[in-house]
């Protein structure tokens, strides 16, 4: 590492608060860890997640950086002991436990996929924590089939815009919701059989009316709150509900009926503290089933942003205002 800087600029939370408490700062060089590659990061993608740390909701695991960010692209420019996957040079998309919002970040070299051909540096760091996210909960935990309908919310969101191309890829129908016509729109652009505007349409009727009453076989849900139950009626009997996020509450009274009446099932997971061998795995079965979707042009990140590293408030406050449709991307 004699070649490498002592120091790098990161982005640090100065205290919890709203986007203005994201300050550039000078920090120690990170190492890498045994099986670990460090990657000099030419972009980082903006999640919830990063926002809930940054709110102090969502405190990274022990023993992580406190700098927040999942997912990065970039080049291995160390290597820890014992890592032997990738070389020095290789450009990567990683999937990072924290710490991407940074000039070098470290990533456990099973987290870390081929940068695909034909994709940019910004494009590639939109894809490691939404497509890993996308392909667990949809495919491995939700276990969407093609000739399925899949009702995903938040569809002109990060994960939406993901999910929606992934389903469709797979020969699912997608029913998606969003909160404009012009996010309804972008949907349908990217695939969506139906977008429903959740602001002056319900979404349960639409789900039915888009399936022939039948309901949409697997729920991706990231809202809550009220939205659990409406879920319930909107799924398919022997129908699965995956639940990924809380942007409303984590709390609801629900008639739990329907679970019986439909043979439902709702599951649910978080990436951030699985074990390195979890997260390996999916690394694994999203480079055999999607990166080659990605490298055919099939399937492709939608970005609607970037901001200088330096810049991470603005884009916090992009993400919190959801003004955006798809992927807001830090560049260094």
């Amino acid at each position: 590492m004699s070649a490498l800087p002592a120091e790098m600029t990161a982005i640090a939370i100065r205290a919890p608060g709203g986007p203005d408490v994201l300050v550039p700062r000078r920090f120690p060089l990170p190492r890498p860890g045994e099986g670990e590659v460090l990657v000099k990061v030419a972009a980082a993608g903006v999640n919830r997640p990063d926002v809930m740390q940054r709110l102090g909701l969502y405190p990274p695991p022990k023993g992580a950086t406190d700098i927040p960010g999942l997912e990065i692209a970039g080049e291995v420019a160390a290597l820890g002991a014992g890592a032997r996957r990738w070389k020095l040079g290789d450009k990567v998309m990683a999937l990072a436990v924290g710490g991407g919002y940074a000039e070098y970040c470290p990533a456990h070299e099973s987290h870390c996929l081929p940068v695909p051909r034909g994709l940019s540096m910004v494009e590639a760091a939109a894809i490691p924590e939404t497509f890993f996210t996308v392909w667990h909960n949809v495919f491995e935990r939700g276990r969407l089939k093609a000739g399925e309908a899949l009702l995903v919310h938040g569809g002109s969101s990060g994960i939406g815009t993901a999910a929606i191309q992934l389903a469709k890829a797979f020969g699912a129908r997608v029913v998606t919701t969003a909160g404009s016509e012009e996010k309804c729109e972008a949907c349908r652009r990217l695939g969506a059989d139906v977008a429903v505007n959740y602001k002056t349409e319900d979404f349960v009727a639409a789900t039915k009316a888009a399936t022939g009453g039948k309901g949409a076989e697997v729920v991706l849900d990231m809202i809550g709150g009220d939205y659990i139950e409406r879920n319930y009626e909107a799924a398919a009997v022997e129908g699965r509900v995956v639940q990924i996020a809380f942007q409303g509450s984590p709390k609801a009274t629900v008639d739990f009926r329907r679970i019986m009446l439909k043979r439902l099932t709702h599951t649910g997971s978080t990436l951030r503290a699985r074990s390195i061998a979890d997260k390996g795995a999916i690394a694994r079965a999203v480079e055999a089933q999607v990166v080659p979707l990605l490298a055919a042009g099939k399937v492709k990140p939608l970005i609607d942003s970037t901001f200088p590293l330096a810049e991470a408030a603005a884009a916090h406050a992009r993400i919190e205002a959801s003004a955006h449709i798809g992927k807001i991307v830090l560049v260094g």
